[in-house]
């Protein structure tokens, strides 16, 4: 029964690693923590331990696996939730300015690139213009008029 024990309590830990590596939210997580506690639980008590060892072992495995546990959430929902940094889904909501005036297409430089770009509103742009990005297509950027508070640094 020791023999098993132990291997609860290796096999919850590989658990929390996985659930630190990937974003099941923590069901993995979990998993690892109750075979953690049952493996300490187990191993404590076919060595010879009493209740109260018994008890006291599993109620500490539980603290630490849920400390553990409630850290690997916290950072995997803390990534969710945020936009994308890379690629031309970044670019949604960018400033950039007319560098010809589209018609049908134009030319947009935003983040230092100069990319195709259509009006999305019919707003008639000017070289010059201050611009927002609002979708992307492809590799062409649909742009609308940029308001006075988008431009303030």
């Amino acid at each position: 029964m020791v023999i098993i024990g132990i291997a609860l309590l290796v096999l919850g830990a590989a658990l929390m690693v996985a659930e630190a590596h990937l974003p099941t939210y923590g069901v993995l997580g979990l998993a690892g923590a109750i075979g953690m506690v049952g493996g300490a639980a187990l191993a404590v008590d076919a060595s010879g331990g009493g209740t109260a060892l018994v008890v006291a072992v599993a109620l500490v495995v539980a603290a630490v696996a849920a400390t553990l546990l409630v850290l690997a959430l916290r950072a995997t929902l803390s990534v969710t939730g945020r936009r994308a940094r890379t690629g031309v889904e970044a670019l949604i909501g960018h400033v950039g300015v007319v560098r010809s005036a589209p018609a049908p297409l134009g030319q947009v430089l935003v983040d230092g690139a100069l990319w195709q770009a259509r009006p999305c509103m019919g707003d008639e742009l000017h070289a010059g213009d201050h611009v927002v990005v609002e979708r992307v297509s492809g590799l062409t950027l649909s742009v609308r008029r940029a308001e006075e508070w988008e431009l303030e640094p």
